[in-house]
């Protein structure tokens, strides 16, 4: 019910103040298990790719958006909570094992799971080596991944904005076709998570056009 009323109510409202433009939707499957990968540019980013793509999508979110004060944070927590979005606490790594845990139980429901590789947002704009969690996800749910790349958001709310900017710059969306990597099932588990989640990233940065900076991004301290 509250996807309906999200999809055919909040999400043209949406459309109208962030005027996304969106690149290769046919590519997305329309059913089955799907981990949605993408860069991670703005706090608005798990709010636009739900807007691009055409079936219910969850997330994990960082716990501190689930803890703010105020009526700002009420509603945050409220709309991702309804979504479904699973907190983790960033650092914490059993926390975050038990958020990957739940989201292999929504690919073996055959939803569609989306995780940013990197872990957290970009502070520069260039794209950081994703982190080998998605690569477990792969393994273990034998879900195929779709690549995202994200432009222009981080100008709608840059990092330390507290609103987005409506009706000004447009982002863009770009969704490449979806990618399966069953042929590392017989890997070292290990290594096969690595080259998976390289790989990824990879196929993130052709469609994100984004300077590749090498190491992890480390900045557990990004406020929205």
């Amino acid at each position: 019910m509250f996807y309906t009323f999200m999809t055919r109510i909040v999400a043209p409202i949406l459309r109208l103040l962030f005027r996304p433009r969106i690149e290769g939707v046919e590519n997305v499957p329309k059913y089955g298990p799907l981990i949605v990968a993408s860069n991670h540019l703005s706090f608005i980013d798990s709010f636009i790719i739900p807007l691009a793509v055409p079936r219910p999508v969850t997330y994990i979110a960082k716990a501190d958006y689930f803890e703010g004060g105020g009526l700002k944070g009420r509603f945050v927590r409220w709309f991702l909570t309804t979504l479904g979005h699973v907190p983790v606490r960033r650092g914490a790594q059993r926390a975050a094992m038990g958020a990957l845990e739940q989201a292999l139980e929504i690919l073996g429901n055959s939803g569609a799971f989306a995780i940013y590789p990197e872990g957290t947002r970009s502070r520069d704009g260039r794209l950081y080596r994703g982190r080998t969690g998605i690569g477990w996800l792969v393994l273990e749910s034998g879900a195929r991944v779709l690549p995202v790349g994200l432009t222009g958001t981080e100008e709608i709310q840059p990092i330390g904005a507290s609103m987005p900017r409506f009706l000004g710059p447009r982002p863009t969306v770009r969704i490449g076709p979806p990618l399966d990597f069953s042929h590392y099932r017989d890997l070292p588990p290990a290594k096969a998570r690595r080259l998976i989640t390289d790989e990824i990233v990879e196929h993130i940065q052709k469609l994100s056009g984004q300077d590749y900076a090498g190491g992890y991004n480390d900045h557990a301290d990004i406020k929205p």
